[in-house]
């Protein structure tokens, strides 16, 4: 297939590389980037034969509601626009309702995977109409791992519901393992903290790649020395707690979590700079340092 890729940073360069790979024909564009392939969004629709796919890997919100809007008067009956961001689900529910009156489909791929995606593959959560998935079947399963990481969850709206929800769980899980790792640390006990965490890995009923990555983050960073403990609420995590209290659900784990990142703000912990670690290393989201700046 020949598809518009609408943002080449971390998630979405590597996707287009991938998909490359796969045999898919990619016009990339993204106005930041000095790998664009166009230098407008109607030079990228220009370069697509109809009916065209658009996939969007840009930040949520206004750059998004931006994008479709543009696209909306871009496009034409028969064309699709994915939508492959953390966007609101609320949201993606209006957009496709919207481009649906003028025939334009309209797919929400929650995608997880960060920076591993491109070799890795990447975990597609899926909502939309079934003739406008299938026809974009092929560009997901070369995204996918070769073993599974699909799933068309149901219409629109619930690709990114999905995607929410996972992130309220990530969420949880990597305040466990911080606390976890900062629990070991105070212990008083002499204990081998990066051994400990490194023998978890193998046997136990705790082992998950995430805590591979805390691993890794402490052979790269021993004791996480110049990282500060704040990690960043980035929305999804209060869009979770608050569906669950829509809904009379309750997610304790998750509100624990979501609290202790509004708290990191104020506040410096062992843990939450296990979350940052953590967060660098799936991700490729900026840790602050102790002198006060930015790296990655």
């Amino acid at each position: 297939m020949r598809l518009g890729m609408v943002g080449l940073g971390r998630m979405g360069g590597n996707m287009a590389q991938r998909l490359a790979a796969g045999g898919h024909d990619v016009v990339g564009y993204d106005s930041h980037s000095d790998a664009s392939d166009v230098g407008t969004l109607a030079e990228l629709v220009g370069r697509l034969e109809p009916p065209r796919v658009v996939w969007l890997m840009i930040p949520s919100g206004d750059p998004t509601e931006q994008a479709v809007v543009e696209l909306r008067g871009l496009l034409a009956a028969g064309d699709i626009v994915i939508d492959g961001g953390n966007s609101n689900w609320h949201d993606s529910v209006r957009r496709g309702a919207t481009l649906a009156g003028d025939g334009i489909g309209f797919v929400d791929c929650g995608t997880s995977g960060g920076i591993w995606g491109r070799e890795e593959g990447y975990c597609l959560m899926v909502g939309g109409d079934d003739a406008h998935v299938g026809r974009c079947q092929p560009l997901f399963d070369v995204l996918k791992p070769p073993d599974g990481g699909f799933v068309h969850a149901g219409p629109v709206g619930t690709g990114h519901f999905t995607k929410m929800v996972h992130n309220g769980v990530e969420y949880g899980l990597m305040q466990a393992y911080a606390e976890g790792y900062e629990l070991l640390c105070r212990s008083d006990l002499g204990i081998d903290v990066d051994a400990t965490l490194d023998a978890w890995r193998a046997g136990s009923v705790v082992r998950s790649w995430l805590l591979d990555l805390l691993v890794r983050a402490l052979q790269q960073t021993p004791d996480l020395e110049g990282i500060r403990g704040v990690a960043a609420d980035s929305g999804e995590g209060r869009w979770t707690v608050e569906a669950a209290i829509e809904r009379g659900v309750a997610v304790p784990v998750i509100s624990a979590a979501l609290f202790a990142r509004f708290v990191s703000q104020e506040d410096e912990s062992v843990a939450m700079k296990a979350v940052a670690a953590l967060r660098n290393q799936f991700g490729g989201h900026a840790v602050v340092s102790e002198t006060g700046g930015e790296h990655s």
